[in-house]
């Protein structure tokens, strides 16, 4: 008879009663029920987010990659607007620079259709396409990928997807830890076959994507509508005070964007906007210089706002003109370049000047990872993430193919990892729960909801109780 032992080391199932085998089936049973939620979520997220990176690399988001024929001397903006204004015919609310001379000028109509995007020859005046803001492929992959064109129904779904996926990511990485060979750490084991094949396959690759996963899952989290919006940003945001003796809006930054697809910083989302009708400020344009378009965009680019900056025109009476080279909409592949400058529009006058130095550790963090998050920092990122994508998708689909091998044939139940007859170190995963819920609020109403639904229903009714089994 051939002695087992050495394959009860390293297999914990071998030994089911041992406490690391116990512990191992706990993990392991944690890893399998997030797994059933985040799946899917991980699936739509991962094909979402190469739809938007292909389509922004090829094809950009707002007419950023419009051709056009350099032909001498370009016209001034202030003419481009006119042209703009005759051919769609509504009051202009945002100029977007070409990043070179051969690229269109991209003007946002506000128009009683609704937003329209309006791409300019700079060189004759001629319109060269027009369509509706926020209506392409792009913003529908984008709204997808936000909150399942659900709103906040849809945008709590992922938040709780989100925080289970750290959750799989921990309890993976323990599954993952080698007991005996650690060359199965790093390198599938090609020689297996069957379902030991992929399990080694979704352990490898699961591991060397975990890291930048939880980065992708943090950052994601962070426009989330409770740990992002509630928490996080809210203590984290650019301080307001940061401008001395200006006055504010009753309106945030926040209400410079539209739809889903956010167009200023994420630090300063949530701070005041400055107000124009004051002699605050400091000098900006040169005393006597009318404040307009044109003169605008040549003081931008003398501040150093070369190639691609955009320029939103003032909103009312108090409105002010606002400068903005963010990378985060594509302005450039540089983040720490970002800046977003306010100006009055009766005085000329600077109100505000926030460059990426001046952002909390939390907005430095966002405006590098967010960016980073969508593919927008260089070739090397995009290709990257086309690879983390291509490996979420396969790290997701293994484990359903591992699931559907393991389990029996014209089974009627989930057929589950077992559950051990003494849960181990329950108080320690009870501590970490409770942490985790204070982290992430969601995910812990998450957690209580899921136990609740465990004591009081599937307890009370067996063949449900079988039937998640």
């Amino acid at each position: 008879m051939v002695d087992q032992s050495h394959v009860a080391m390293r297999d914990p199932a071998a030994n089911p009663n041992a406490l690391p085998q116990k512990l191992y089936f706990a993990v392991w049973r944690w890893h399998f029920y997030a797994g059933l939620y985040v799946i899917p979520f991980f699936l739509m997220l991962a094909v979402t987010g190469l739809m938007m990176m292909f389509i922004s690399q090829f094809d950009g988001r707002d007419g950023e990659k419009i051709a056009v024929s350099v032909q001498g001397e370009a016209l001034s903006v202030s003419r481009q607007a006119d042209a703009v204004t005759a051919a769609v015919p509504g009051a202009i609310v945002e100029w977007i620079g070409p990043k070179a001379e051969n690229l269109a000028t991209v003007f946002r109509v506000k128009t009683d259709a609704g937003q329209q995007m309006v791409a300019i020859d700079p060189y004759t005046g001629a319109v060269i396409q027009t369509w509706d803001r926020r209506a392409g492929w792009y913003d529908f992959a984008d709204n997808l990928h936000s909150d399942l064109l659900l709103g906040t129904a849809g945008d709590r779904m992922i938040e709780i997807a989100a925080g289970l996926g750290l959750i799989l990511i921990l309890t993976g990485l323990y599954l993952w830890w080698p007991r005996g060979n650690a060359a199965s750490m790093l390198v599938p084991n090609f020689k297996a076959r069957g379902r030991a094949l992929w399990k080694s396959l979704h352990s490898v690759v699961g591991f060397y994507i975990s890291a930048l996963l939880v980065l992708f899952l943090i950052t994601g989290f962070s426009w989330t509508g409770v740990w992002g919006g509630k928490l996080v940003q809210a203590w984290s945001s650019f301080p307001a005070a940061k401008w001395d003796n200006v006055p504010l809006s009753d309106d945030t930054h926040a209400s410079m964007n539209h739809g889903n697809q956010n167009d200023v910083p994420w630090a300063l989302e949530q701070t005041p906007m400055p107000a124009s009708g004051s002699d605050a400020g400091i000098p900006g344009l040169a005393e006597g210089a009318p404040v307009n378009i044109d003169t605008l965009v040549a003081f931008g680019a003398s501040m150093g706002m070369e190639g691609r900056f955009r320029i939103a025109y003032p909103n009312g009476e108090t409105g002010v003109w606002t400068m903005n080279r963010d990378s985060m909409s594509s302005d450039s592949n540089e983040p720490t370049t970002d800046r977003t400058i306010h100006i009055d529009q009766y005085t000329g006058k600077i109100l505000a000047d926030v460059k990426y130095e001046d952002y909390s550790a939390m907005g430095k963090f966002m405006a590098l990872g967010v960016p980073f998050h969508m593919g927008l920092m260089g070739t090397w990122n995009f290709v990257l993430n086309v690879v983390f994508c291509l490996s979420v998708i396969f790290v997701c689909i293994s484990g359903v193919v591992m699931w559907v091998i393991r389990r029996p044939s014209k089974a009627t139940r989930l057929a589950a990892p077992p559950a051990p007859a003494e849960m181990p170190f329950w108080k320690g995963a009870a501590l970490i729960a409770i942490l985790v819920s204070i982290a992430f609020p969601l995910l812990g109403l998450t957690l209580l909801t899921v136990l609740a639904f465990d004591v009081l229903i599937l307890s009370n009714l067996p063949a449900l109780k079988r039937a998640c089994s």
